[in-house]
């Protein structure tokens, strides 16, 4: 009998799942995958093979959360693949604090320890450790392992972590933590296999999806991010504002009268790309379709931070060497890119427009000072290989 380990993936409203076998070496290898979208409206569950074969499609008529449709995930994972046993479950927990700076195998210490940062991530962390305790009550012989979306930022220096306040403040845990940390530490890995060349020197990595943020990593390691203390920093993103004056919070609260809770409403669900573009979507495919004026805007205006946000992570690692394109937004839309690219020209970038037009591996140029590439993220196998490296006698013998 085959061990397996799952990687769990939640987000605001949706859970993204990947069955691992063990026996594969230190990358576990891919048996299933799949989503579960609308969580907490009317659930639907869609599972692939891993040559991308559908072998399951679910919808709940209610709606739900992890309490009620992680059992139905165990059980339909269980029933296409009889002969593996699941011994491990990885976990992406987007903050882990000041201390918690790599995998940690789940424990009663660690769940008070996540509690305790809640508070720090109120709309995501909760929603990470949900799952846990689920399978804590259903699998309590399973091995669980918590992954932090914070811990590669851990090699940040103290000048791109340090916020500009009280030092007290610092001594709190208030600073610049960084996220879409799994993202970057595959795209980081991968770049050794496939351009070593490339991920010794100066790159920047743009994770461009729903969320979005860029990583300037210098041999392979963060230096600096834009997300900051919370994944509200940096970019413009779906429904997010990314870097924003903080007297606008104030006039907004002081002057508007709004309460915390609708400014907080405001930042993670109603801002970014669907506020700009005046509700007309947050997902970026829809704005491109789009003939309206205002989601031309909003193309426009996301463009603009990030390419902005580049030069000043080209700062950071005072020059450039390569730039990689990754997530649903870097991986899948030529427009984007190209629009990207033609404003870091400055930069020495030149991109292929059919390469572009392609999803080529490279995009770049020849002539172009600046490889560009496009490397597809994996954080479900970045969990699963952390899971299985934190988790030992795995294996067991066939049955």
């Amino acid at each position: 009998m085959t061990d397996t380990i799952l990687a769990l993936n939640v987000g605001s409203s949706s859970l993204k799942f990947a069955l691992f076998s063990t026996d594969s070496g230190e990358w576990p290898e891919l048996l299933l995958r799949g989503a579960i979208e609308e969580l907490a409206t009317a659930p639907r569950l869609k599972m692939q093979a891993a040559d991308g074969t559908l072998l399951q499609e679910v919808v709940w008529k209610d709606s739900g959360d992890i309490d009620a449709v992680l059992p139905s995930l165990l059980d339909l994972i269980s029933a296409k693949r009889e002969r593996e046993k699941l011994v491990a479950v990885g976990h992406r927990v987007v903050h882990g604090g000041r201390d918690l700076s790599a995998p940690q195998l789940v424990t009663t210490d660690l769940l008070t320890a996540l509690d305790d940062l809640v508070p720090l991530a109120p709309l995501h962390e909760a929603q990470n450790i949900a799952p846990i305790r689920t399978l804590i009550r259903l699998r309590p012989e399973l091995a669980q392992v918590a992954c932090f979306d914070t811990a590669f930022h851990r090699t940040m220096p103290d000048v791109a972590a340090r916020i500009a306040l009280p030092r007290d403040y610092e001594a709190a845990g208030i600073r610049r933590y960084g996220f879409h940390g799994l993202s970057y530490e595959y795209v980081s890995r991968r770049l050794r296999e496939i351009a070593p060349h490339l991920s010794k020197g100066r790159v920047i990595a743009a994770h461009l999806g729903n969320g979005a943020s860029l990583c300037a990593l210098q041999d392979g390691r963060s230096i600096d991010t834009t997300m900051g203390f919370s994944a509200l920093d940096g970019l413009m993103m779906g429904t997010r504002p990314g870097a924003l004056d903080p007297g606008v919070l104030l006039h907004l609260l002081q002057q508007r009268g709004m309460s915390v809770a609708q400014v907080e409403d405001l930042l993670y669900r109603r801002s970014g790309l669907l506020g700009v573009s005046g509700n007309i979507a947050s997902d970026m495919r829809v704005l491109i379709a789009s003939s309206e004026p205002s989601a031309r805007e909003a193309i426009d205006l996301f463009i603009y931070r990030c390419a902005g946000q580049i030069g000043a992570l080209a700062s950071a690692l005072n020059g450039l060497d390569g730039f990689v394109f990754t997530a649903g937004i870097g991986e899948h839309s030529p427009i984007i890119r190209k629009a990207i690219c033609d404003r870091l020209q400055w930069l020495g970038v030149e991109i292929d427009e059919d390469a572009n037009s392609n999803n080529a591996p490279v995009i770049s140029t020849e002539a172009s000072t600046v490889e560009v590439r496009i490397v597809p993220t994996n954080e479900e196998a970045m969990i699963a290989h952390h899971t299985l490296s934190r988790v030992s006698g795995l294996r067991t013998p066939d049955a």
